[in-house]
């Protein structure tokens, strides 16, 4: 009997290490897959369903913006060919009760003339009616259709007062704007249009400017190479409408001194900003030959709006040098709302979307 218990022994110690070989591990695997779903099952009783918009506006960790990049994503430039852009006839008019502020802003500058001192010149402007966008049928391209009204600046200045009060207890913007549907609102309420460019000079700085304590809206603040809004009288040859190509040009033209002949310009997207409705067309141009250097000494023998600017700085047109100059302390909070994101797309169109995002990572995981 005891040759055979040492038999049944071996045995029992062979067939149990050969049922850990095949077996232990298989169902340990098993077992931890069972605890790991069951895991997840009861975290996710806890959780509630999520939504969110699908229009947010621009953000970059601790920089929040109040623009809405509607089309374009900084990688392939909006063709000038799709764009259509239609003058209707029939001049944007404020409703009733906010009429009057109209005429407070012109008695204002009648007063201000009366002082002997600089006013309110009542520029001939346009109102955004709508801007649609759809597709080409070959290439799936963007097409723009923007449709504007007449107006002026005394018109736009009353209906940037979003938040005062009509008669009877409301505002404009929670009057006539829903949060939720930021693209539609009266044309009334969106009579500001512009042309932000992003400039990078031959040796790869970017410009930024800083606006004048001297301009009326955001004064201080820190914004785009160059930003021109469109003017009735300059931009309209007899009834064409305007080319917005050609408005960034005379913004180059008037507030860098620079030339046609001198760079290459793409158009990269359509930005509005929510908070001022105002639109903006985004812009990216590129000096063939002027270094930052060339830039400053032609900037210095004369420059016809010089007084809309008080500092310009040279950034190296670089994503993780970019990038942390937006985030700066003492620029973070100081951005005219549309900046950030022309300069993010900038980025974008010459590095390519991954790298950038890449770098933005990286940066934000270390604040």
């Amino acid at each position: 009997m005891d040759g055979i218990d040492v038999v049944n022994g071996v045995v029992g110690a062979v067939l149990g290490m050969l049922f850990a070989v095949l077996f232990q591990q298989p169902l340990q695997d098993a077992w931890y897959r069972l605890r790991r779903r069951s895991t997840s099952a009861i975290r996710s009783l806890g959780r509630r369903d999520e939504s969110a918009p699908a229009w947010q506006a621009f953000s970059l960790g601790p920089l929040q913006t109040s623009a809405l990049i509607v089309e374009g994503d900084g990688e392939l430039p909006i063709s000038p060919g799709t764009v259509h852009v239609h003058v209707l006839d029939e001049e944007v008019r404020l409703p009733s009760d906010m009429a009057g502020w109209r005429d407070e802003i012109a008695e204002e500058s009648e007063r201000l003339q009366a002082e002997g001192r600089t006013p309110l010149w009542n520029g001939p402007r346009y109102a955004v009616e709508s801007l649609d966008i759809s597709r080409t049928a070959l290439e799936e391209r963007p097409e723009v259709h923007l449709r504007l009204r007449p107006t002026d600046y005394y018109t736009f200045l009353a209906a940037q007062q979003l938040d005062r009060r009509l008669p009877d207890g409301t505002t404009p913007r929670s009057r006539y704007l829903d949060p939720d549907a930021p693209l539609k609102a009266p044309a009334f309420l969106q009579c500001s249009l512009g042309v932000n460019v992003a400039v990078v000079t031959a040796d790869d700085m970017l410009v930024v400017t800083q606006r004048s304590d001297r301009v009326r809206m955001s004064p201080g603040v820190w914004n785009s190479s160059v930003n021109e809004g469109l003017s009735r009288h300059i931009d309209s040859s007899g009834r064409n409408a305007p080319d917005l190509h050609a408005v960034a040009r005379r913004g180059m033209r008037e507030e860098l001194s620079l030339e046609a002949h001198e760079y290459t310009l793409e158009l990269l997207a359509f930005v509005l900003d929510v908070d001022r409705r105002g639109w903006s067309a985004h812009f990216y141009a590129r000096l063939r030959e002027l270094k930052s250097t060339d830039l400053q000494a032609r900037m210095s023998r004369g420059v016809a709006d010089r007084w809309e600017h008080q500092t310009i700085d040279f950034v190296p047109f670089r994503p993780t040098t970019v990038v942390r100059y937006l985030l700066r302390d003492d620029r973070v909070h100081r951005w005219a709302s549309t900046a950030p994101a022309l300069y993010h797309l900038a980025l974008v169109h010459a590095f390519s979307r991954r790298t950038v995002e890449r770098v933005e990572a990286q940066i934000l995981r270390r604040l």
